[in-house]
């Protein structure tokens, strides 16, 4: 009897499925048609020429729009980046750059890699490579400056309104996943995890252990600025930590095959020894993985600010002619089971923008141990300090590159003989307010936006003239009210503007050895460590 009811079920099952498939199959095939038929006629009958590639890609990006921000297309210069940034070895001239409309901006050149050895600085406008005029090109610039190690590129650049040249040597380029870890106060071990690519455990770990050979009987693992990488090396530094089969992740999608359990795999380094993981709003992804599996497990307490909230997995998928589209296919959950996605993508506002989770509205979960932590909105420390976070105007101020053009501006304004006794005065935050106020640097806030599209309607109403003297005194009284919010983040400011100064003057790791001794989430998670019966009441 149950033979018989179970194959008319069955057969019910793969019918549906099969009508299913190709209602999709059909409606899909429908619209690539649709789409095909217009592209070829746009292209064959517009008044002006159009570029076919230029049309696609604008076509495709708009497509991918309304989606979330990591499903991107990527054409084949992209899928090598992406390469590179997973391997972390790369041919070029060895600092981060970021290229505006007719130059390049040098951002950090690595220390004793070419640029540097070129004589190249942060700040430094180029503007040629070669005999090729960046304003004049339309592709990436970037690219030029890439090559075969030995090679040589030429470059004109600017420096404080001065131009210069100079002769870039291309050779190898390694990019450390820990480019620095130290013993301090005698028995703490400080690790700085940058990024997670496939060198990340390797690299982790060896400096784990090194540092216990040392004498390092607690640790530091400090995330702050991590935007993430490879899921796999996320388990993997967990587990160095944790025992075998502990799950880190849990991964959920509409498609089956994309709901997964990850599980610890291998023998861990040190299960017992205090650890402590800094995070900051630059934290992000893979980062929350690490920090956020270490806390449902109760086995670190988690100091800084409030992570990113990325709670989502891309994956890459082969496209023809090289290229690829990086897809977002599932969320993941802590161990706990939150999922500390910050922005929900698929509900949006009026104005179209991403619906942000309430903070009344986090769902409570439990850790191991039985503590309370919450879902959404990223990994919440169990130790908040105002010095790591990164508010509005804060963000503002890097977005806008305030930071790092008044650290230029230092730079070449100020002799540093050490970085050990450097600190960032009264009078070189009021100089900077200065620089701000010389430089025009605005920020819209959310209330200067609304207020904005409030007169639009006050316009369409014929009510503008009637509000106009209103509307300017509230407009004045934002902008008091703007001035008064850069003072009152003045500590976050000033820690971001120390770490960008020293950069300049002694490289990242001048800036990791100052932060040791006077970097406030440092001496924190040193504090915590040294005083074994705060350490064990967090995390009981």
């Amino acid at each position: 009897m149950k033979k018989r009811i179970l194959i008319p079920i069955v057969a019910i099952g793969i019918f549906f499925t099969t009508v299913s498939f190709k209602s999709d199959f059909f409606e899909i095939a429908k619209q690539i048609e649709i789409f095909t038929t217009l592209y070829k006629e746009l292209n064959m009958n517009y008044v002006d020429e159009v570029t076919p590639a230029t049309l696609m890609d604008k076509a495709i990006k708009g497509m991918l729009e309304d989606l979330d921000p990591y499903t991107v297309y990527w054409n084949e210069q992209q899928v090598e980046d992406a390469k590179i940034n997973n391997s972390g070895t790369y041919t070029g001239i060895g600092a981060i750059a970021q290229s505006r409309k007719d130059k390049i901006i040098i951002v950090e050149p690595y220390k004793d890699y070419p640029a540097d050895k070129a004589g190249l600085k942060a700040g430094d406008e180029i503007v040629k490579i070669g005999d090729i005029t960046i304003a004049d090109l339309q592709d990436d610039a970037g690219e030029l400056l890439k090559g075969t190690p030995g090679s040589k590129v030429a470059v004109t650049y600017k420096r404080q309104g001065k131009t210069a040249t100079t002769t870039i040597t291309r050779e190898a380029v390694e990019i450390k996943a820990v480019p620095f870890y130290k013993l301090i106060k005698n028995d703490i071990g400080y690790i700085v995890l940058s990024q997670f690519n496939r060198k990340t455990t390797t690299e982790t770990k060896a400096a784990l252990v090194d540092l216990k050979s040392q004498g390092a009987k607690k640790i530091i693992l400090d995330l702050r600025g991590n935007p993430g990488g490879l899921l796999s090396e996320a388990i993997n530094i967990v587990n160095l930590f944790v025992d075998k089969g502990e799950v880190i992740t849990t991964t959920k999608s509409v498609i089956e095959k994309y709901n997964q359990v990850y599980k610890t795999k291998y023998d861990p380094i040190d299960t017992e020894i205090p650890l402590v993981v800094l995070v900051n709003g630059r934290s992000a992804s893979a980062s929350e993985i690490v920090s956020g599996g270490l806390q449902d497990l109760d086995r670190a307490v988690i100091v800084g600010a409030r992570s990113f909230g990325k709670g989502l997995v891309q994956r890459p998928k082969k496209l023809t002619y090289g290229t690829q589209l990086k897809v977002t296919i599932s969320r993941y959950y802590t161990p706990s089971g939150r999922c500390i996605q910050a922005l929900d993508y698929w509900h949006r506002d009026e104005n179209g923008d991403p619906v942000r989770k309430d903070l009344k509205e986090y769902n409570a979960f439990k850790t191991k141990g039985g503590r309370t932590v919450y879902d959404g909105g990223g990994i919440l420390p169990d130790i908040e300090l105002k010095s790591a976070a990164f508010s509005s105007i804060t963000t503002a101020l890097l977005k806008d590159n305030a930071i790092f053009d008044y650290a230029t501006k230092y730079y070449y304004n100020h002799q540093l003989a050490d970085w050990k006794n450097f600190k960032f005065s009264e009078a070189d935050f009021q100089d900077f307010l200065k620089f701000l106020k010389e430089n025009n640097f605005e920020y819209e806030t959310e209330t200067e936006k609304k207020f904005s599209e409030g007169l639009k309607v006050a316009e369409n109403d014929d009510l503008s003239k009637d509000i106009s003297t209103s509307y300017k005194q509230l407009m004045a009284a934002i902008d008091n009210a703007k001035d008064k919010a850069i003072l009152d983040k003045k500590v976050e400011i000033e820690s971001l503007l120390t770490d960008e100064i020293l950069k300049r003057y002694f490289y990242r790791e001048g800036l990791y050895n100052y932060q040791i001794n006077h970097n406030p989430e440092i001496l924190e998670a040193v504090s915590v460590l040294n005083d074994a019966g705060r350490y064990g009441k967090i995390l009981k």
